[in-house]
């Protein structure tokens, strides 16, 4: 019986001992190699390209602050999950329209990502009270065409916000002799990007030391340019239905004042939130029609039920969009 608890312990002792060694021999050579991270945690930099031009204008992506301020952006708008992902679903519903009306235009298609550097294809309003999708500021909208009151602010009407920015930017185009200077003054103001011009005895936005905004605001755009055209690239995936699809509706001629538009809906089988979600340009719950004024309010062309088929279960939600939205969303 002795025997036994004496070889038993002696057992003990030298398992006791072997395991200790091992795990010294181990945390030694764990000290001593690189830590190996998972490939899937692994934060990558998204990739500049050699070229780029916008609006058909060549970018020096060449020059180092070019390059490197192109980098940020791209940095940002590839790890800003979030909001890229709610910009690229809208966009299947806003760039149809806007790309039709760049093109009657004249407008280089490019400037539909201006859009989206300025309000992310949403009707939003800044500290500075610019507002819609474009942006204005409310003396500028009234230059060009928009009316801005208590019932109707066309700032958020997408097709007529859009024709009054292509005139706008032809205007600047004019002015200081191409589309990427407009669409600097755009941002800064004609004021603003005329005086750092004459300051600084230079033409070309990629020469110019301008505020901080400005500065940032052309490689903004590329960058969303690059996401769109490339989303392979730059590793989004999303299901094409779940996309936000454009709604089919139809538009009323309003040639009088409307005392109720709760009441407008309901005459015309719709609700007052579907009249409200397609028509942000109306600001209240009633429309004031002055004479010889008229409005086309939009309504949809089907039921709420009939829209369902719409937005379907997607079996596949890790589905590469491919190269070009519009290449995999069906419209009809």
């Amino acid at each position: 019986m002795k025997k036994n608890i004496i070889f038993v312990t002696s057992c003990l002792i030298t398992i006791i001992f072997i395991g200790t060694c091992c795990w010294a021999v181990t945390k030694s050579k764990t000290e001593n190699e690189p830590i190996r991270y998972n490939c899937e945690n692994t934060i990558t930099s998204p990739p500049v390209p050699s070229e780029i031009t916008f609006a058909g204008e060549e970018v020096p992506i060449d020059v180092y602050w070019v390059y490197e301020s192109l980098d940020r952006e791209l940095i940002i708008n590839s790890y800003q999950h979030s909001k890229t992902l709610r910009i690229f679903k809208l966009s299947s519903r806003i760039f149809p329209i806007i790309e039709k009306i760049l093109k009657e235009e004249g407008v280089p298609d490019d400037f539909k990502y201006l859009c989206v550097a300025e309000s992310g294809l949403e009707n939003v309003t800044s500290p500075a009270n610019a507002g819609g999708y474009w942006q204005f500021i409310p003396s500028t909208a009234k230059i060009y065409g928009l009316e801005i009151s208590n019932d109707v602010d066309e700032r958020c009407h997408l097709e007529k916000s859009t024709r009054a920015a292509c005139k706008f930017l032809k205007k600047l185009k004019n002015q200081f002799g191409s589309w990427t200077m407009a669409a600097a003054a755009y941002n800064r103001g004609e004021g603003g990007l005329q005086n750092a011009v004459d300051d600084q005895k230079r033409e070309q936005y990629w020469d110019l030391w301008l505020n901080a905004e400005t500065s940032r605001y052309i490689f903004r755009i590329l960058s969303f340019k690059l996401l769109f055209e490339n989303p392979q690239t730059y590793g989004i995936k999303i299901c094409p239905a779940q996309m936000y699809h454009p709604i089919e509706t139809k538009k009323i001629n309003i040639t009088s004042s409307i005392t109720s538009l709760p009441r407008f809906a309901d005459e015309h089988h719709v609700t007052y939130r579907e009249i409200r979600n397609l028509n942000p340009w109306i600001r209240n719950n009633k429309l004031t029609v002055s004479p010889g004024k008229s409005y086309q309010i939009e309504i949809p062309k089907k039921s709420k039920d009939n829209y369902r088929t719409l937005f379907k279960y997607c079996d596949n939600p890790y589905l590469n969009l491919g190269s070009k939205i519009d290449s995999i969303v069906n419209y009809d």
